[in-house]
């Protein structure tokens, strides 16, 4: 099989790569920029070289998504498979970002390998999904880490609360907007190691699939986590603005000791999925450390109907990208 195929799919990961870093700029920054403790260029410059940086450390995700959610065949139905679930992950990441909705990236592609999985084994070209793997390394921690992130936030609020109960208010909240340049930092160095690997997991399937690869070779070639890493980071700097004002203002009034918990809570759940493999959700993860720390205050500060909103378009995601990914599969297939 000819090389053009293999570099739809590589061209279709990058745009893939790109919506991803505009549609999740918003969870490094929001916090910081909602509290005032950097503007929002110098914080789309940090997070976009914190994530360049995070792309090169994230390959244990890259290799889940490569190997553990979907099997294809070999030749033109398993690239389609490939192609397809990146058109439906992008069409959602799309259509979010228009309606200013934090959704998971990570959870949009792995709904797309699904979807466009389940078409092409219905189609008869003998793809198929792997429902243990995708149980054990992407349903459990996507419950998981917005649980971690909510009980977080509130406990690392509370001590903070309580460590500085007898801090004068002003100086603390300058102490904290320093603080929240390192939180931040952190923030997206974990969202590169999540989100620039995993479209380079694609990309290795789809080499395997057109035989450029020995079957079940799945290393991740270093030059898809370089252009990932890239791309992901030119994303992040073009900012994703409808989305930055959902998190930093509309789900909480953040002032900056919160906001700095709320990353730093996030952060730790991030780098703990990574050590494991897990595709989890920045999204979830920043969204639920700022509930839990919104709710150290009362539980009338977070604003529910908002975190509502949320929560539904979380759900949606995955069949919603499923479903587009099935149509852009089938419609791919007879064309690759």
């Amino acid at each position: 099989m000819d090389w053009a195929s293999v570099a739809l799919v590589v061209v279709l990961a990058l745009g893939f790569t790109y919506t991803n870093g505009f549609h999740d700029a918003a969870n490094a920054i929001a916090t910081s920029v909602s509290t005032r403790a950097l503007t929002p260029r110098i914080a789309l410059g940090l997070a976009a070289v914190m994530n360049l940086v995070g792309g090169f450390v994230g390959v244990r995700v890259a290799q889940t998504i490569g190997g553990d959610i979907i099997s294809v065949p070999m030749g033109s139905a398993g690239v389609a498979v490939c192609a397809g679930a990146l058109v439906g992950a992008i069409c959602w990441n799309m259509i979010t970002w228009w309606r200013g909705m934090p959704s998971s990236s990570s959870h949009a592609l792995v709904g797309g390998l699904g979807g466009a999985a389940l078409a092409a084994g219905w189609a008869g070209a003998g793809a198929s999904v792997k429902w243990q793997s995708i149980l054990d390394n992407v349903l459990v921690p996507m419950v998981l880490s917005p649980v971690l992130g909510l009980i977080g936030g509130f406990a690392v609020m509370t001590g903070i609360l309580w460590l500085f109960r007898r801090s004068a208010p002003g100086p603390t909240a300058r102490g904290f907007r320093y603080a929240q340049t390192v939180s931040a930092a952190a923030m997206a160095f974990g969202h590169g190691m999540q989100d620039a690997a995993k479209t380079a997991g694609v990309v290795a399937l789809a080499l395997v699939a057109s035989g450029h690869r020995a079957p079940g070779d799945l290393s991740i070639p270093w030059w898809a986590i370089a252009s990932s890493a890239v791309v992901l980071s030119i994303g992040t700097y073009a900012g994703g603005w409808r989305i930055i004002r959902t998190l930093g203002s509309r789900i909480i009034d953040l002032t900056p000791p919160q906001g700095f918990a709320a990353e730093a809570t996030a952060a730790t759940v991030l780098y703990v999925a990574t050590a494991t493999g897990a595709p989890i959700s920045t999204t979830q993860a920043i969204s639920s450390a700022i509930v839990g720390v919104g709710a150290t205050r009362s539980a009338k500060s977070v604003r529910w109907g908002v975190a509502r909103s949320i929560a539904i378009a979380w759900v949606m995601t995955i069949p919603g990208a499923g479903l587009a990914a099935a149509a852009a599969c089938l419609i791919l297939a007879p064309l690759l």
